[in-house]
């Protein structure tokens, strides 16, 4: 595999999907030989639009297939565990978009089939790979920054069940597994310390989609960093994940890619990376992985305590 194509399945053509599809164009090397999705009809328009040969409704009918070497999974939230563990029992390389899963025990038992296997299994954890977060990783590794406090806002506007396109969805998402996992993790990565006191609280369940629509999360991490996070699908305002950089010596802002110092003036985070698309970056990391026998950033060892704290953040709103 080092010298010819890693051949690709991607399972979910949703908003996610597209994301995908669009950074491995950018890759040499790399090829999705076939593309799942419950929806034929939406299954074959996108194969059209990106030349992939085979379509199907069924994972499985994917991973039967002997070209294919790895899976990435952009299915609903509830399908990561299981399909995780699909791919590597059917000797598949597997990256699952964010979350791993919605409850810790699943989540362990994908880590442990991942270990016993010794296949590359990694979690799209993208904030580690955005060049935004990159550039302070940089400093924090390089000595010169050390976070204190991280003040992160994650607002949407979803009172209706709707994807990021806001195409309608099967599935209903989650604040805290879905949406605070990208802080958790980030949080305890960039302050290079793992979190050891976490507390949440939540406001009124949505009458007819049953999750909270708003969420306060508070962390402290082993080295004395802090984060505070709020979250809501009730803001009808700019949507989105804004980073507050707290430290020593600076303060940033991270938007998506975009990178400000705390007087807002515009930082240059072009040359962190080979490119300023997080989820390319992503894909690339695992790849490269694939081919170096190794294990990758974010892989699903590495992200594993993130999801022991949202299980302990879960149990207190119980």
């Amino acid at each position: 595999m080092t010298r010819r194509p890693i051949n690709v399945a991607l399972a979910g053509a949703g908003a996610f999907g597209l994301k995908h599809l669009e950074g491995i164009a950018h890759i040499p090397g790399v090829q999705v030989v076939s593309l799942v999705d419950p929806d034929l009809s939406k299954a074959r328009q996108v194969a059209e639009q990106y030349a992939i040969a085979h379509v199907a409704t069924s994972l499985q009918d994917s991973l039967a297939r002997p070209r294919v070497d790895a899976v990435i999974l952009c299915t609903p939230t509830q399908l990561h565990a299981s399909q995780a563990r699909q791919c590597l029992l059917a000797g598949k390389h597997v990256q699952v978009e964010i979350p791993l899963a919605d409850r810790l025990e699943d989540a362990l038992a994908v880590a442990e089939l991942q270990k016993s296997s010794g296949l590359v299994a990694m979690c799209g954890h993208t904030r580690r790979f955005n060049p935004s977060h990159q550039w302070i990783q940089q400093k924090v590794q390089a000595g010169s920054f050390r976070l204190q406090q991280m003040d992160v806002q994650t607002h949407f506007f979803r009172r209706s069940n709707t994807n990021a396109l806001g195409q309608p969805r099967s599935w209903t998402d989650h604040l805290l597994w879905h949406h605070a996992a990208h802080t958790v993790d980030l949080f305890a990565h960039q302050a290079g310390s793992p979190i050891v006191q976490s507390h949440a609280v939540q406001g009124p369940l949505h009458p007819e989609l049953g999750i909270a629509m708003d969420m306060g999360i508070v962390l402290k991490a082993a080295n004395g960093a802090l984060c505070t996070l709020s979250l809501s699908f009730n803001n009808d305002g700019p949507l989105g994940t804004f980073f507050r950089y707290i430290g020593d010596t600076g303060t940033y802002v991270a938007r998506y890619d975009e990178l400000l110092d705390g007087q807002g003036q515009a930082i240059d985070v072009s040359q962190v990376d080979v490119s300023m698309n997080g989820i390319e970056l992503q894909d690339r990391e695992f790849f490269a992985a694939i081919r170096e026998g190794r294990q990758p950033r974010a892989s699903i060892a590495q992200v594993l305590p993130c999801y022991q704290v949202l299980h302990a953040l879960e149990q207190q709103l119980q």
